[in-house]
């Protein structure tokens, strides 16, 4: 069976110009769709606004830490921190102290 010469000219003519299309066709539609691509921006911008809130509660923990940290330091001990500390840690109390239970 012959093929028909027209049909295998019209082939190579347009072969490569095809392949090019399809090959620029599947990078636009990553550049879209892909994980990274132009509509993923609202995702990013969801996780961008919920890493900021929790980045702000990381801070204010870390600034209460630092000043707990800062009441603990030796030269300078906050008496009350660290009552308050060692009735925790050592479990003892004053004998006039008034414990209530919780239940």
């Amino acid at each position: 069976m012959r093929r028909n010469p027209k049909i295998l000219a019209l082939l190579k003519r347009t072969g490569a110009p095809a392949i090019t299309f399809v090959v620029i066709t599947i990078f636009a539609g990553y550049a879209l769709f892909g994980s990274n691509g132009i509509l993923a921006y609202g995702d990013y911008s969801r996780q961008m606004s919920k890493r900021q809130a929790e980045l702000q509660k990381l801070e204010a923990k870390r600034a209460e830490l630092k000043n707990r940290v800062a009441l603990l330091d030796p030269k300078k001990a906050n008496p009350d921190l660290v009552d308050e500390l060692v009735r925790k840690q050592l479990n003892v109390a004053h004998p006039d102290d008034v414990i209530l239970p919780l239940k």
